[in-house]
């Protein structure tokens, strides 16, 4: 079972961390905001606020936003970043890949996104593993038509849209099937008896018992 450490990367502690786990990729997520590339989950409410479902409303001047170029120089060269691209808009891909060609050309790194024309901006990079994402029963019949007779890099879905039937659907496409969120024992358990290759998680203690069990 791969391990996916779920926004570890979105702080420098919580990548070091997650790094030192030995977890086989730690998701950050990647937003364009005023032209530098934010490592956040949070999304911008005007120029002053960031808003998160969990933490609420906060201000820009009290949380220390990582760039992606110190989420890079951190990880150093590591090939177990996840970088989770936010937003419609094109530029962010062609920005994020061209940041990847200056500063770690040549190292392996994945790419997750829910808006699937951005992984287009990778597509001259063959260390660049590519990651179609879908989070709703809309996007997943789009990924199903768009894989039928292909093979991609991997695919993450939204836990609650898998199936044992879908999954094996899945895996005619591809070797890596990443669920998420799977926080709980329960999900754990469900993403397991469906067959996923792997899970997205922000409960470093079960992932840790995965690595674990694994070795």
């Amino acid at each position: 079972m791969i391990t996916v450490a779920h926004r570890a990367g979105n702080t420098i502690a919580g990548l070091r961390d997650a790094l030192e786990a030995g977890v086989d990729l730690v998701e950050a997520d990647i937003h364009l905001y005023r032209g530098a590339l934010e490592v956040r989950h949070s999304r911008t409410v005007g120029p002053h606020l960031y808003w998160e479902r969990t933490t609420g409303v906060t201000r820009r001047r009290d949380v220390r936003v990582p760039e992606l170029d110190e989420v890079l120089a951190a990880a150093d060269g590591d090939p177990r970043l996840m970088l989770d691209l936010k937003g419609r808009s094109m530029p962010v891909a062609v920005r994020v890949a061209e940041r990847l060609r200056e500063r770690i050309p040549g190292v392996p790194v994945a790419v997750c996104t829910r808006h699937w024309p951005m992984l287009e901006a990778f597509g001259e990079d063959p260390q660049v593993r590519r990651i179609f994402s879908a989070g709703n029963r809309a996007e997943m019949a789009r990924l199903r038509a768009r894989l039928s007779g292909k093979r991609v890099d991997g695919v993450s879905i939204r836990l609650r849209l898998l199936s044992v039937s879908l999954v094996k659907e899945l895996r005619r496409a591809t070797d890596l099937v990443l669920a998420w969120p799977v926080d709980t024992e329960a999900a754990l358990a469900q993403a397991s008896a469906i067959g996923v290759t792997g899970v997205i998680s922000k409960n470093m203690p079960m992932l840790d018992r995965l690595m674990r069990g694994r070795r």
